[in-house]
């Protein structure tokens, strides 16, 4: 097998326009061959954002496109930390600029293993991104594989063990994998941009101006503080307003019940569809192989989905409708400590108008963690932020920053109970039905976009 030089570059740089980094420069050749890769290009038909494009209609963006961003957020990095940071004797902190093609790779390949829809469709059929991106990595049967290969017989391994977060070198980890990393900042400005909000904007260019290799990891420099800061904020603004969003999660819920339906007609021997879903098929049984995940991507269910519109079963075939026509489901804030019996009492009445609950509603709970530092007794522990002095020492940065110091440790989120969205519709003359009684009952339970308890006890 010809190997590539570790260091061999292409004999002109080539570039890729970008929207949000201008431009991608790509100087090696195992990179432009992995951008080429038949697995590599898959990700051009995956969308970044799933079912977030049903409520920001301009996230249409790919995960190629956002591989692409880390990848050169994580190069302009080696850049940084070998022109300012270069060791100079091993253990002194330094960045060995050796490691440049094994971090470079881990960038853009971080995300090769997500699915269509990943994490809805990783729910229903039990599968795991991140192992399939290590298997991507490490199987000799794939093009990456053949392709890392020829920089040595190991190197697949070691870029395989950065996405593990078991690679010996932690500061290679932690610039793909730590609280404030390539991938997090890429996706935070990338979605911004995509979505047209400004939450995720902050200063990419001063964090890349103060951030530093050191013996344990990446820290950055106290004059950047600020800067970091403003990132976490934009990170915590983004979930609350984009990634949780009541629509977006709605929609993935109604994908999550089709894929949920489709796989029950399928085990069913009474209940068979007439479109067969043969690529589905594997999944459907748990005997998916690698080849069979790849063939997979948001097109391939899209085509399903058209196609199971019309399928006999009602419930199929009004679940995809509503998916591909944008009918998200109405949802309402509940508290599964106090409205446990309403809860009840509303599916009693949704069951009550003819619809199957197990497909027509849904509790979503949608929470994150802005930002945490090192806890000794936690079991998964998160690399904090570490800010630098100008004598060489460390902090921590909730230590020296209020705004972080208030949403450390703090899960923020929400609990939702979704239904369907014609019990709280306003009807016209001609739309009301023999259920009206249902739906106006329903109605006493919801108020200002919650579940509440009917004021009047004589109404119960």
């Amino acid at each position: 097998m010809p190997r590539y030089d570790a260091n061999q570059q292409l004999p002109m740089e080539q570039v890729f326009r970008d929207p949000v980094h201008d431009y991608i420069h790509v100087q090696h050749q195992v990179i432009l061959d992995l951008i080429d890769s038949r697995e590599f290009q898959r990700l051009r038909r995956i969308k970044q954002l799933g079912t977030s494009s049903f409520t920001f209609h301009g996230a249409e963006h790919s995960r190629f496109t956002h591989s692409l961003g880390v990848y050169e957020i994580t190069r302009r990095i080696c850049d940084k930390f070998a022109r300012n940071y270069a060791t100079k004797v091993p253990g002194d902190g330094g960045w060995d600029d050796s490691e440049r093609l094994v971090v470079l790779c881990a960038a853009l390949l971080h995300d090769i293993g997500h699915g269509p829809y990943s994490h809805t469709f990783e729910r229903i059929f039990q599968t795991d991104h991140e192992a399939i991106t290590v298997e991507i990595i490490t199987s000799p049967t794939t093009e990456v594989h053949q392709i890392l290969a020829k920089v040595a017989l190991d190197f697949p391994e070691k870029v395989a063990s950065v996405i593990q977060k078991t690679y010996s070198n932690p500061q290679v980890v932690q610039l793909i994998s730590s609280q404030i990393d390539a991938d997090r900042m890429d996706y935070l400005l990338r979605d911004a941009y995509f979505t047209g909000v400004n939450y995720g904007t902050f200063d990419l260019t001063r964090i890349l101006r103060v951030i530093r290799p050191y013996k344990d990891g990446i820290a950055f420099q106290i004059s950047g503080m600020h800067a970091v800061e403003d990132y976490i904020v934009s990170r915590y603004q983004m979930y609350m307003q984009v990634y949780f969003h009541p629509v977006s999660r709605s929609m993935e819920v109604i994908l999550d019940h089709l894929l949920k339906r489709a796989k029950r007609l399928y085990e069913e021997s009474d209940l068979q569809m007439k479109n067969k879903a043969d690529l589905l098929v594997p999944f459907f049984d748990q005997t998916f192989t690698l080849e069979d995940y790849l063939k997979l991507d948001d097109g391939v269910l899209s085509t399903y989905f058209t196609l199971w519109r019309d399928e006999q079963d009602p419930i199929l075939s009004d679940l995809a409708t509503r998916f591909l026509d944008r009918k998200p489901f109405k949802s309402v804030n509940f508290s599964s400590k106090y409205d446990e019996p309403i809860l009840h009492k509303l599916q009693v009445l949704i069951q009550e108008a003819g619809y199957d609950i197990d497909y027509y509603t849904a509790i979503n709970n949608s929470y994150d963690l802005p930002y945490d530092f090192y806890r000794p007794n936690q079991i998964a522990n998160r690399t904090q932020i570490e800010l630098m002095y100008q004598d060489g020492s460390f902090i921590e940065l909730s230590k020296v920053s209020e705004i972080v110091s208030s949403l450390t440790g703090k899960v923020r989120g929400d609990e939702r109970f979704y239904f369907p969205k014609e019990f709280l519709k306003p009807k016209t003359p001609k739309e009301i039905t023999l259920f009206e009684p249902i739906y106006q009952d329903f109605k006493r339970y919801i108020k200002n976009d919650a579940i509440i308890q009917p004021t009047n006890p004589l109404e119960e």
